[in-house]
């Protein structure tokens, strides 16, 4: 599978980027699938309630792809807790002045956790995909 359809000029790179699924820790199937080595995620059963409306997707129609996408690039998938989420959106907005979503929070957090297990190394170059604006949730 070919990771072209996530970056558009890759002749920058050394070598092809590592893929992150971040999830709410409230609903987080393709974690869950990711960690048991799935070709596909099964349907999270009652999932709870998240500030990150946009990560609360019980069942991804592309969840194949995903996982794909994962186990290609040497990826990972992560679940990030209510609070840490928050706490980054909060950090994003008082560094560096950018009003994200709870879902680009959710980013953030699960870079921290990623270079505080080691999985991220300080001279790495990363990408993260806010998905929405924190004035929808004002």
């Amino acid at each position: 599978m070919t990771l072209r359809a996530f970056v558009v000029d890759s002749s920058f790179l050394n070598r092809r980027p590592r893929m992150v699924s971040v999830q709410s820790a409230a609903c987080a199937p393709m974690v869950r699938a990711f960690e048991g080595k799935l070709d596909h995620a099964p349907v999270w059963e009652d999932p709870q309630r998240t500030s990150a409306f946009g990560l609360r997707v019980p069942g991804a129609l592309g969840d194949f792809l995903i996982l794909r996408a994962l186990y290609a690039s040497n990826g990972t998938a992560i679940a990030i807790a209510e609070e840490e989420l928050l706490q980054g959106a909060r950090d994003l907005a008082t560094q560096l002045g950018l009003q994200v979503s709870p879902e680009g929070g959710a980013c953030l957090a699960a870079a921290r956790r990623l270079k505080n297990q080691g999985w991220l190394h300080p001279d790495d170059q990363i990408v993260l995909f806010n998905t929405g604006h924190g004035l929808k949730y004002t």
